[in-house]
């Protein structure tokens, strides 16, 4: 059996260390153990809630983001494309102009350099006469896409 001393000493020790683990708890003594640990849970799951709710926002903040994103490559994608088809309507412009110029006998493809830009044509080179040379216009004009030509071809041989 444990001497008198010895059980005083234990019952000392312990009960410095349950006051030290209330102290630890916190310093309000009105609350019991339960309370704070309800309030501590409360605690938490208000700090959750505030977590999930910033959360949210940055995942809306992106979301709007990425499709602001996603606007400007379109709008990308739409004047490249753009681009790209007037490009190729200026080049189908050029060749129809090209083929309506071989087909006379005396406009000479080879002889005549056709430039198009947004539907405006210009002529350059050279027309055996001032007659070739206005037929060549009327001939870029009658193309389909045409909007304007400006004639610089030099009559001569």
């Amino acid at each position: 059996m444990p001497s008198q001393h010895t059980v005083r000493t234990v019952t000392l020790i312990a009960t410095a260390a349950a006051a030290l683990l209330l102290a630890a708890c916190g310093r309000d003594d009105n609350k019991t153990v339960g309370q704070k640990i309800d309030a501590a849970i409360t605690t938490s799951e208000q700090k959750a809630e505030q977590a999930k709710v910033e959360a949210s926002q940055q995942m809306a903040e992106l979301k709007a983001a990425a499709e602001r994103a996603t606007g400007k490559v379109a709008q990308s994608v739409a004047k490249a494309a753009d681009s790209v088809g007037d490009s190729v309507a200026n080049a189908a412009v050029t060749a129809r102009i090209n083929a309506e110029l071989a087909k006379d006998p005396k406009l000479s493809a080879l002889r005549i350099d056709v430039d198009t830009s947004d539907g405006r044509v210009s002529l350059s080179g050279k027309a055996p006469d001032a007659e070739s040379r206005e037929r060549a216009s009327r001939l870029a004009q009658g193309v389909k896409g045409v909007t304007s030509v400006d004639n610089r071809l030099q009559i001569g041989g």
